[in-house]
């Protein structure tokens, strides 16, 4: 079994914060690798690097809304807490697709699915969640491809 280097990398990262007595990065660290470890548990098997991503990439979804809701209940405190986890764990994360990148893979999955209708927007989403997962918002994008189907 060999370690997906992304895991190695939030491993050696964990003890570095331990080492340097960074709690709050040392919390979310740990959190990041509770989830893959989870997930691991739950498939039986080592996860590789795009597995990690869509973890990674689910925690942020987690994390955005709950900064949302505790925005709306007026709980700054915790959104700034969610916020600080929010940053570590995008750190993780490969860079984020412009906006014009994100409407060019938008229009090249389009042509290369034939898409016409909102009814083929599971074919153009199927082709463009694995080209953009933890590079994009997937909710912004699907409003993108629904709007542009409409």
């Amino acid at each position: 079994m060999t370690t997906s280097s992304l895991k190695s990398r939030i491993t050696e990262d964990m003890k570095a914060a331990m080492r340097g007595g960074d709690k709050s990065r040392l919390g979310t660290v740990r959190l990041i690798l509770a989830a893959i470890k989870q997930m691991e548990v739950d498939s039986r098997t080592e996860l590789d690097d795009a597995q990690i991503l869509a973890v990674l990439d689910k925690m942020v979804k987690q994390r955005r809304e709950s900064i949302s809701q505790y925005q709306q209940a007026g709980r700054d405190d915790l959104a700034q807490v969610e916020q600080a986890e929010l940053e570590v764990i995008q750190a993780y994360l490969p860079q984020a697709l412009t906006d014009d990148e994100i409407r060019q893979m938008i229009d090249a999955a389009l042509a290369e699915s034939g898409a016409e209708s909102v009814r083929d927007m599971g074919k153009v989403m199927n082709l463009l969640k694995p080209r953009m997962q933890g590079r994009a918002d997937m909710a912004a994008v699907s409003g993108m491809v629904k709007s542009r189907l409409s």
